[in-house]
């Protein structure tokens, strides 16, 4: 198929870029870098340097596309509850201006990131796809509005969607000589933080809240290997039925609390990790674990990369020659 990636020099755009290439498909990638990272980008891929916002200007009715899988998106949920409006803007208003694009030009599929965000703080654990959506935070109702635009396309208009919900991505894409891991500016998420910390170069790391009603008092997630991630990518765009809007959670079903995590990354790095605890972010739930029984039945999906040492392993594996090496 040809495809247009939105988002492709992201983190989790680019992986999926180059499993789409070598599984035979054509890719163009719509980033404007603002977010992403030029050295991420396949160089197999076509890449335009266009924001989400201009996709009609590549999605016209003739370009012959057969899908999109959608990636491009703000995603730090302390920095949409004080930045709410440019949340909206890249992440609902952007997507709405994809949808009219991929309506006009007749894409008959598309895959959507989505995120676990959009339960907020869950009345049911591990978390099916049919949990209340109560959103806490501006990403989470962001992606949430999106995934009722697109149910509202595939009836109206016959789109075949699938909107996947990640819970905490980690690791890195690590294959014949290709390295891909997690680079964001500012950097909000632990595991990277954690190995900025065991590197040197933090002082120490912050654990928001140690209140939390877990085991320890500090936040549990659940965490999904990027390649695993990625995978699910292409099983999605092989399920994607018109007229239907699909949805599937995808992680491990296992949680782990940050303290735990921390720990982790002291096992894998053989580094100390000093902790100082800071108050409760705005929005953070308390647990997210999810059920993703539903990815398992309908998509065939099993994660191959399951256990936290290897996320971290992988994860500091591109961080010692990467980032360490590219970084003063």
């Amino acid at each position: 198929m040809k495809l247009l990636v939105t988002g492709g020099a992201g983190y989790i755009g680019s992986v999926v870029t180059r499993m789409l290439l070598d599984a035979g498909h054509r890719v163009v990638v719509l980033d404007d870098l603002r977010t992403g990272h030029a050295e991420a980008l396949a160089p197999d891929a076509t890449h335009l340097a266009v924001g989400v916002h201009d996709a009609a200007s590549v999605l016209t009715p003739d370009a012959g596309f057969d899908g999109v899988l959608h990636f491009a998106a703000l995603i730090a949920a302390g920095e949409s509850m004080v930045r709410p409006e440019l949340y909206w803007h890249n992440n609902t208003v952007g997507s709405l201006a994809l949808l009219d694009a991929v309506r006009a030009a007749g894409v008959p599929r598309l895959v959507f990131s989505s995120t676990a965000a959009v339960y907020g703080n869950p009345v049911e654990l591990p978390i099916p796809e049919t949990a209340v959506k109560a959103p806490t935070n501006t990403y989470g109702a962001t992606k949430l509005a999106v995934d009722m635009a697109l149910t509202s396309e595939a009836i109206g208009h016959g789109l075949a969607a699938v909107s996947l919900r990640y819970f905490n991505v980690a690791g890195a894409y690590l294959r014949d000589g290709v390295a891909i891991g997690e680079r964001h500016d500012p950097e909000t998420h632990l595991i990277p933080i954690a190995l900025d910390v065991a590197a040197g170069r933090r002082d120490k790391l912050q654990l928001f809240g140690d209140d939390y009603p877990t085991v320890d008092g500090t936040c549990v997630r659940d965490y999904i290997h990027v390649e695993d991630l990625a995978r699910a990518h292409l099983l999605a765009l092989t399920a994607a039925t018109a007229g239907q809007h699909r949805i599937y959670n995808l992680g491990n079903g296992n949680g782990f609390t940050n303290r735990q995590v921390v720990e982790v990354v002291r096992e894998v790095t053989g580094k100390p990790v000093p902790v100082e605890v800071a108050p409760r972010r705005e929005g953070d739930p308390a647990e997210l674990v999810a059920s993703a029984a539903l990815a398992r039945a309908e998509l065939g999906w099993v994660p191959e990369k399951p256990t936290l040492h290897d996320m971290v392993g992988d994860a500091w594996a591109f961080y010692r020659t990467h980032v360490l090496r590219e970084q003063p």
